[in-house]
């Protein structure tokens, strides 16, 4: 069975969410087992922290579906755009959104708070390596996915499991989104090693959520560099948590002082920090920082995790790994394609080696921002706000804020707003700055640097 869900102890908890449903192993494969036959088929997933959307998701794989793992909170506009493109068969949805897709499904099928629906299209030819898609640039709505081949998320949970030392007594915090390939991968590993996995849709700066992670006895934190930032506003260090023995992060550059902060505060308090490296194509994680060496090697990625391989060409982070993808998708016909990266990706980040062999990203060859962890692209989001508003825009800034240049100031309100509710990325990291003009060279290339240079100015 997918990530041996049968194979780990039937009555070991495996899942616990915090609308109250906990399912052992026994139950989960059941659960998972449960879902109603169906053909080979594309299946959208809009994904929530859940007993429910872990279950399906699980059962899918299981039942030879092909899930494009999306956010529930997933514009309705955006959506609409990725089922034109990509034409599912099945739409697995939480139920008390299923009204969103009334009048062109049918359902199949319920599970816990969720309901398989089938739509009005037929399920059509696909890659037979095909097991999962993601999608690569945040919820801007791009309908470029990464395709997943057969044992590259079990590749992938297995390995990190290694490299981070999972055991099946751990007691794993998620809450980043299944939709997002580090929040799938914290709920993949610790499922593969038999751990207990705590679901939480609540938000890391309210109350529920620390009272939640205390009374269930979290014992490992996966968080991204502003899950970090908010974990140093709120005094970490000051809390009462004593199971909490682990804290991991990736999702893009943590700023060297909390780097530092971070691993000073786990040694000091007996604790493990793990700083760790991946992309959506190569399954989540690529690279992870032994705690033991993160005080002395501030800002590293450290080393290639077990059965990969990283190394540096024209200056390029490259890998190689089974965890590596099967290349893009930007249409159906697209999911038919083979293996176009056959096992080694080229990252698009810079990076150096020290003299001890950790790695060490230095900047980022394309228009990629990391923004809380999800990837955006400055050049779509520039696109979004053209086809929106009509109006002339340039976009740059670094993985802490993006900076949006306009020249018409009366839009500046709702460009933000656009922005910000589009991605479902908070309004604080991003700027929208009114210019006179959008710089451009004379090949008509907007001049990002200088316009930086003349108007800007990104946190750092």
């Amino acid at each position: 069975m997918f990530l041996r869900i049968d194979e780990h102890n039937k009555d070991k908890e495996a899942l616990v969410d915090n609308n109250g449903v906990r399912l052992t192993y026994g139950q989960l494969a059941d659960a998972a087992n449960s879902i109603s036959v169906i053909p080979r088929s594309v299946v959208f997933v809009l994904c929530r922290n859940t007993a429910g959307a872990v279950a399906g998701y699980i059962g899918l794989i299981n039942k030879n579906a092909v899930p494009v793992m999306l956010s529930s909170k997933i514009k309705d506009e955006l959506l609409a755009n990725l089922i034109n493109t990509y034409e599912p068969a099945y739409i697995y949805t939480p139920t008390e959104d299923a009204q969103r897709f009334e009048g062109n499904t049918d359902k199949a099928f319920s599970l816990f708070d969720y309901t398989l629906l089938k739509t009005n299209n037929e399920p059509y030819e696909v890659n037979e390596d095909l097991e999962l898609c993601m999608t690569t640039s945040g919820s801007t709505g791009s309908p470029k996915l990464v395709r997943y081949k057969r044992g590259n998320l079990e590749a992938n949970a297995k390995n990190v499991a290694i490299a981070f030392g999972w055991t099946e007594d751990e007691r794993a915090i998620c809450d980043l989104g299944m939709q997002y390939t580090m929040g799938l991968n914290v709920i993949n590993t610790h499922l593969y090693t038999g751990a207990t996995v705590l679901l939480t849709t609540h938000n890391l700066m309210s109350g529920d959520f620390w009272d939640y992670i205390k009374a269930e006895k979290g014992t490992n934190f996966t968080g991204v560099p502003f899950s970090y930032d908010i974990l140093s506003r709120l005094h970490v260090e000051r809390m009462e948590l004593p199971d909490l023995k682990t804290f991991c992060q990736g999702g893009g550059r943590l700023a060297d002082g909390s780097f530092k902060k971070f691993a000073e505060f786990a040694e000091a308090t007996g604790r493990r920090f793990i700083a760790s490296f991946g992309t959506t194509e190569t399954a989540a994680r690529m690279a992870c920082l032994p705690a033991e060496l993160a005080t002395s090697k501030t800002g590293s990625i450290g080393y290639a995790i077990p059965e990969g391989e990283m190394f540096i060409e024209d200056g390029e982070l490259c890998y190689r790994g089974p965890n590596v993808t099967m290349g893009y998708a930007s249409s159906k016909e697209d999911l038919n394609r083979g293996d176009d990266f056959k096992g080694e990706y080229h990252t698009g980040d810079l990076a150096q080696q020290d003299e001890d062999g950790c790695f060490y990203i230095t900047g980022r060859k394309s228009r990629f921002l990391k923004l809380l962890g999800y990837r955006v692209s400055l050049d779509q989001t520039e696109n979004l706000i053209k086809e929106k508003f009509g109006i002339e825009c340039g976009c740059s800034g670094n993985d802490h804020q993006m900076i949006i240049y306009i020249t018409d100031g009366e839009k500046k309100k709702e460009v933000l707003d656009y922005v910000s509710g589009t991605t479902g990325i908070y309004r604080n990291l991003f700027k929208v700055t009114v210019t006179p003009e959008i710089l451009r060279g004379d090949s008509g290339k907007i001049q990002y640097k200088k316009m930086d240079e003349i108007y800007g100015g990104v946190k750092q």
